[in-house]
């Protein structure tokens, strides 16, 4: 037994049940959708960084949920396109390991970000005099940070004890990326206990949707008591972007991982796992910018300045096409 799990230093990355000519549509379909992940979310960096008007807690709370999803999606995204591309499923002990870790910690991370961007909407709209003051920079700062660090600690333990695992079976991995169920089921050894700290790791995210419910029954009960029609809209515009990015979010993770035991679900956690690790990130971009006036008239302001730039380099080229020709 102990020979056999010092053999294990690799993985084979099942993934989904396809053929090869599917895989490499799946590519073509996955390329694109990734890089216009990784475009999309810079952009929304670069606008907030460069645009003063963007100098608040919702834009700060935005540009760090630019950056996450950056780098939540490239946890994933590259290793299934290598996948896909090559035909190569396998991947090493400590790149399995290492996926799995950023994994759950960059995606708790989102989460308590998520459960911060609602608490800035319910001061908002709640209590908009004291907004300054409830929502001060050092209060976002510490807000921030604080979903940074709960998130490199709630998973930190659960993950070092998988690493120690004895694997002494098959390293067929039934899924496209190291999730932790799937790890667990090739163990060798009693996991329940791994699996317990797992599920109370995933009580983290559990609150953080439960307090962003609870912040958004407050938010709603405030615009519902608005006089005016104009005045709920407006507020309801306010919080639709984040409340259907939470929505979303909240609903395919709770689906996922919210559960005692996984070892008899694991097929079903594939396409949910897909649609979080790679479409939630596709989707936060459009869904924080179409909806916002102000981002509306960066990007027309964007695209006609882009615009007068092919204009002038044509005739540029124009006139020396012309000047080389007489």
């Amino acid at each position: 037994m102990k020979n056999q799990t010092t053999t294990v230093t690799e993985f084979i990355l099942l993934g989904f049940p396809i053929s090869r000519e599917v895989e490499l549509l799946f590519f073509v379909f996955l390329l694109p959708t990734y890089m216009i992940t990784l475009l999309g979310n810079i952009f929304i960096i670069y606008i907030i960084v460069s645009h003063s008007c963007f100098y608040t807690p919702m834009y700060f709370f935005l540009c760090n949920l630019s950056i996450l999803d950056i780098l939540f999606t490239s946890v994933i995204s590259p290793g299934v396109l290598d996948n896909l591309a090559t035909g190569d499923k396998t991947i090493s002990f400590a790149g399995c390991i290492t996926q799995c870790y950023f994994y759950f910690f960059l995606g708790t991370v989102e989460f308590l970000l998520l459960t911060s961007m609602s608490y800035d909407r319910y001061a908002v709209i709640c209590n908009p005099l004291r907004y300054s003051t409830i929502m001060s920079p050092s209060v976002c700062i510490g807000l921030v940070l604080f979903s940074w660090v709960d998130g490199f600690l709630s998973v930190l333990y659960p993950t070092i004890l998988t690493s120690k695992l004895p694997f002494c079976g098959s390293n067929i991995i039934s899924h496209f990326f190291c999730d932790s169920g799937p790890l667990l089921a090739l163990a060798c050894t009693d996991t329940a206990f791994i699996e317990l700290m797992d599920f109370l790791s995933s009580l983290v995210i559990l609150c953080a949707i439960i307090l962003t419910g609870y912040s958004y029954a407050c938010t709603i009960m405030t615009i519902l008591g608005i006089p005016s029609a104009s005045g709920k809209n407006k507020a309801f515009n306010t919080c639709a972007s984040h409340l259907n990015i939470i929505v979303i979010a909240g609903g395919i993770t709770a689906f996922i991982y919210v559960t005692p035991s996984q070892k008899e679900t694991l097929e079903i956690h594939k396409i949910p796992s897909m649609l979080s690790s790679v479409v939630v990130p596709f989707l936060n971009p459009f869904i924080y910018t179409l909806r916002n006036d102000t981002v509306q008239g960066i990007l027309k302001e964007v695209w006609v300045g882009f615009r007068e730039v092919l204009v002038r380099r044509g005739r540029e080229l124009l006139s020396r096409v012309s000047k080389k020709d007489h």
